[in-house]
């Protein structure tokens, strides 16, 4: 699982810089660029409060993260849609609230 990854990918999706996600979810920019490059691993806690300043579903942020050996119980092409679809959802200015 590459949570690291996934924060980085959905921030910049976001249009957000490093140091508006950290204070967005109240981290230091440090820390929040150890996580993106999987230098330091992050509590529940964190990852939900980055979950909600990105505005994405903690759901979708690890489904984005995971590994292929995570999700080897999904069909391919289904789990290949559903990360295009959660990464074009990201890429939309005003993400609908029903999505949280």
């Amino acid at each position: 699982m590459n949570v690291g990854q996934a924060i980085k990918m959905c921030r910049s999706r976001r249009g957000l810089s490093q140091a508006e996600l950290a204070q967005r979810a109240d981290c230091s920019v440090s820390y929040l660029s150890l996580l993106e490059n999987n230098q330091r691993d992050p509590t529940l806690s964190t990852v939900e409060k980055i979950a909600m300043a990105l505005r994405v579903p903690i759901g979708i942020l690890f489904f984005l993260a995971a590994d292929q050996n995570d999700i080897s119980g999904i069909d391919k092409e289904l789990a290949g849609q559903l990360a295009r679809t959660a990464l074009e959802l990201l890429s939309e200015s005003s993400p609908q609230s029903s999505l949280l």
